[in-house]
């Protein structure tokens, strides 16, 4: 198999594995056996654990920050862009491999490159959403900012909530309901002199 097809395939394994177990509970022999490989040929790909998971990690983060980018890129309409930006984080959570566990549940957030990666999501994304506030309301960076990451946690903690307790509730009514209640709070905020 070639290079690039088995380091795919090692990854798709490997996120497997950790969704699963975790990465403590995750052995480098589960993720070995589960890609129908040996381990010798996994370290050939990835020097450790770590090295794997990080991997992971990386691409599960550029997931949804590039979800978010298309969000905020898709309209000019700020209603619009509200909705389509819960969607976004309410889609990257129902994805049927569980990679937001990598992102949003990880245990080992204890790790500073694993820990600096899940800092990024809601760094970006926030990033992202604060230039649109600030532009569309005149408030400070520092307000425009806090503002964003308030979204962002919103969306995040929602989401995952939604997944894991809001039975009975699809996930495009679900990311409505969220959008709805951000709209209505954020959309306070004009472009005013006494902002």
């Amino acid at each position: 198999m070639p290079r690039r097809e088995r380091r795919a395939q090692l990854l798709e394994s490997a996120l497997e594995v950790f969704v699963a177990q975790g990465y403590h509970a995750a052995a480098m022999d589960d993720i070995a056996d589960r890609a129908g490989v040996s381990k010798p040929v996994l370290y050939q790909h990835f020097p450790g654990k770590l090295d794997l998971y990080l991997a992971l990690l990386d691409a599960s983060c550029d997931q949804i920050i590039d979800g978010c980018r298309e969000a905020l890129a898709s309209t000019q309409d700020n209603k619009q862009r509200v909705a389509a930006t819960m969607d976004a984080f309410f889609e990257y959570v129902a994805g049927d491999t569980g990679a937001f566990r990598l992102v949003f549940e990880s245990d080992l957030t204890n790790e500073p490159a694993v820990r600096e990666q899940v800092e990024r999501v809601t760094s970006e994304c926030a990033t992202m959403i604060a230039h649109v506030i600030h532009d569309d309301t005149g408030l400070p960076d520092t307000a425009s900012r806090l503002l964003a990451v308030s979204l962002v946690g919103m969306a995040q903690v929602s989401a995952r909530f939604w997944l894991s307790e809001a039975g009975g509730i699809t996930k495009a009514d679900a990311a409505a309901l969220v959008a709805g209640l951000a709209w209505r709070g954020i959309r306070g905020y004009p472009l005013t002199d006494e902002h």
